[in-house]
């Protein structure tokens, strides 16, 4: 077991920055302090950390690593702090760290398995985005849409998932089309306006640059220079699903977002998220990132919940096993 050493020492120059990083009477600290297992003593912009060497080491890259995001940001989040952790001791990219620049935020990986998602992102015509709530499958991949139409890697950004649950009955709703659809696109729409501007996203979807629409309205259309993406994948249907991924065009690339374990679809109706994960496993050019309550990056409740949900679940599932 390894012993205590010498303490280490972090010395910080910026005194405003320094006091973002340490937090509200030194909560950032603290939470470092219960997550990590060390003693942090900080005296003016000082921090002394104790504890055993790779610990301390450990809790030293993440004060290091906060203090520049602390220098880019001017602030520090809990959430920040929590992401430090995450990463700390993950290996870095050789060009630097795995970061998406949009025109409004540059986003980097709060989690080992939200970096190898942004890998897969970059690098697989097709990707699956496979796990609960909260752990950014979504908005990574929107993300990484709005860097490539910022870079003009692609044309057009294309955003659907199916409306009202699997069933897309947008008759029994009111008014009229736009009216119906956009409840069930709001997410994709939220995600859109934290990337760029709002008078862009206006412009963009007015022009058709970005087009958001329900699931129903990809059939018979061939997407070329595009940036597509599926969410809430487990509620489609395997014809639905097949139609979808045969709409990919030359120099496109297309995401599936969905939790499989959540699938609203009628019983006995199979998922198509479900049917392409088997189907499509092994296949040259798709990649499947499967995250898991680890990866919840919202409010620390919401990974207590994915947890508790989970564990009846799996009891449900073994009381019913014969």
């Amino acid at each position: 077991m390894s012993k205590v050493t010498s303490p280490l020492i972090r010395e910080f120059q910026d005194n405003a920055l320094a006091q973002a990083l340490f937090g509200p009477h030194n909560a950032n600290l603290e939470r470092i302090e219960a997550r990590l297992g060390v003693a942090l003593d900080a005296r003016g912009n000082t921090v002394t950390i104790s504890g055993t060497p790779d610990l301390a080491a450990e809790a030293a890259a993440v004060l290091d690593q906060l203090y520049d995001l602390a220098r880019r940001q001017g602030h520090i989040e809990t959430a920040d702090v929590d992401s430090a952790m995450r990463m700390a001791g993950q290996p870095t990219e050789p060009a630097g760290p795995l970061v998406i620049r949009t025109r409004k935020r540059h986003i980097a990986p709060r989690t080992p398995m939200q970096a190898d998602y942004i890998r897969a992102l970059d690098s697989s015509p097709l990707t699956f985005g496979l796990g609960p709530a909260g752990t950014g499958k979504t908005y990574l991949a929107v993300a990484k849409a709005v860097a490539m139409m910022v870079a003009g890697e692609v044309d057009r950004i294309i955003l659907s998932r199916p409306a009202v649950e699997a069933g897309e009955r947008l008759g029994f709703l009111p008014g009229d089309l736009k009216d119906k659809v956009d409840p069930y696109l709001r997410p994709l729409y939220d995600a859109l306006h934290d990337m760029l501007p709002g008078d862009q996203v206006a412009k963009k979807l007015l022009s058709g640059d970005i087009e958001v629409a329900p699931l129903a309205f990809m059939r018979g259309r061939t997407l070329t220079n595009a940036f597509i993406i599926l969410d809430e994948a487990q509620n489609t249907t395997t014809m639905q699903m097949k139609m979808f991924l045969t709409r990919m065009g030359e120099h496109s690339r297309m995401a599936v977002t969905g939790d499989p374990s959540q699938i609203d679809l009628p019983p006995g109706t199979r998922s198509g998220l479900a049917d392409a994960m088997e189907i499509l496993d092994g296949i040259e050019g798709v990649s499947f990132i499967r995250f898991t309550d680890k990866d919840v990056v919202r409010h620390d409740l919401v990974t207590r919940i994915v947890r508790a949900y989970d564990k009846v679940e799996r009891a449900r599932k073994d009381k019913a096993t014969p």
